[in-house]
């Protein structure tokens, strides 16, 4: 069983938030912040039926490091297909990748990672087959791209969430 966190961190985020924008410590602004986050966190709750409680997040390093530099080699490689950098045509394709994250959570995650990504959107997702379908600007192997969903993203997903 999972147990709930002592402190709801919306909140706390948005108070805190709250007062980084108006550059001020003066009880209005604090009292006006703590009363913002609590209503804002009260008026969503109902929004959120299910809690978020990820585990491991040491893997959550790995896993952003990994992201920041798919994301560094991506913008090179859109930046040369977009200035004609390279001499052939990209293909321009639809990859199909079964997956097995099946947390909303996680699954949320990683669209966020994928549509992120320059050259890759998050196009779709079969949930009763739980298939992703992944639209690549440059799609010169299929089988490169599936392994890198799974291992590269979606194992650590998975390690975190589940």
């Amino acid at each position: 069983m999972k147990r709930p966190p002592l402190m709801p961190l919306l909140p706390v985020v948005l108070a805190i938030v709250w007062l980084l924008l108006n550059d001020s410590l003066a009880p209005g602004h604090v009292l006006l912040g703590i009363v913002f986050a609590l209503l804002v966190g009260a008026a969503i709750r109902p929004l959120r039926p299910l809690p978020a409680w990820p585990h491991r997040l040491h893997v959550a390093i790995g896993l952003i490091w990994h992201v920041f530099l798919d994301i560094v080699r991506s913008n090179i490689g859109v930046g040369r297909v977009i200035l004609g950098a390279t001499r052939r045509q990209p293909t321009i394709g639809f990859v199909r990748i079964p997956l097995d994250l099946r947390d909303p959570h996680g699954l949320a995650m990683l669209s966020i990672i994928v549509t992120g990504t320059p050259g890759t959107v998050w196009a779709g997702h079969d949930p009763a087959a739980n298939v992703l379908t992944l639209h690549v600007l440059d799609l010169w192997d299929e089988d490169a791209w599936i392994r890198t969903i799974k291992d590269r993203y979606e194992r650590p997903l998975m390690e975190i969430f589940e």
